[in-house]
């Protein structure tokens, strides 16, 4: 017996949505696995960390991805029509308390398993004699202050913030622990030493982000936020803001240079020359 023509055209149109859908789920796969766009290298072992943590989140996950969407595109594929008797039923309650169980304990498990890395960046202290640099965000500009050879950060005032006379952080002058701040729009730090953000905002909220350190931290209003890393690798690493923070929010960014202690020393020694002579 000659199928009707709707017949035929309900089918074609299953067997096009099941076949759509295995090619996408083998292209996405292989976007992955052949990493046509994927991050920089990591320059640190908190980076190496987070890698680590995301390559298992990928797996665990893309496993559950495409057994879904071949698991979907079989049904439809079953179901399509063939002249049978339509069906009906409710679903297994008892398959999608098992489903909700384990989806809880996968992603709780994650979250478990990279709980040590994200604590050693956001709640365990510096190690001891990590270089401090305060960074401080404001629309649209990025700012980086060192304490310099005393070792204190001097004094602020609000009133005093003026980057047109170059005071964009407002240190106060009659303070004496502020003639020797080394304050830069760019950040440079030494290769293989532990390094302490101080990260501030003058004004609304900002986020520092460098991908390669695979550091992202909000700077908030009114808090100073205490972050920690030791970059391995030289080079020089863009610092994005990566909190929409106003019409300028496109162009505020900075660079964060790794240098060995021998330039980071010459680095700061040339800073501290130039304050003397202003």
């Amino acid at each position: 017996m000659r199928r009707k023509s709707g017949e035929q055209g309900s089918a074609a149109v299953a067997f096009t949505l099941a076949t759509v859908l295995l090619i996408f789920t083998i292209v996405t796969v292989y976007l992955f696995v052949a990493k046509i766009w994927w991050f920089p290298p990591a320059i640190s072992q908190f980076g190496t960390q987070i890698d680590e943590q995301f390559h298992r989140t990928l797996i665990i996950t893309g496993i559950v991805f495409v057994l879904a969407q071949l698991g979907l595109a079989l049904a439809i594929f079953r179901s399509r029509e063939r002249g049978q008797k339509v069906s009906f039923f409710e679903g297994n309650s008892a398959m999608e308390l098992i489903w909700t169980l384990a989806t809880i304990i996968m992603f709780v498990g994650l979250g478990l398993y990279g709980e040590h890395a994200w604590a050693e960046a956001h709640f365990q202290g510096a190690a001891p004699g990590a270089l401090q640099l305060e960074v401080t965000g404001q629309q649209f500009a990025w700012n980086f202050r060192y304490a310099g050879p005393d070792g204190k950060f001097g004094a602020t005032r609000p009133e005093l913030v003026s980057a047109s006379s170059g005071n964009p952080l407002g240190l106060d002058p009659r303070d004496a622990t502020s003639k020797d701040d080394v304050v830069s729009p760019v950040a440079y730090v030494p290769a293989g030493q532990e390094v302490e953000l101080l990260i501030r905002t003058q004004d609304v909220t900002h986020s520092f982000y460098v991908r390669e350190l695979r550091l992202k931290q909000d700077a908030v209003p009114g808090m100073t936020i205490h972050m920690h890393f030791n970059a391995t690798v030289p080079g020089q690493y863009e610092l994005a803001c990566a909190e929409l923070c106003g019409l300028g929010h496109y162009r505020m960014r900075s660079f964060v240079n790794v240098v060995s202690p021998e330039e980071f020393d010459k680095w700061m020694r040339d800073q501290e020359t130039a304050l003397q002579q202003q």
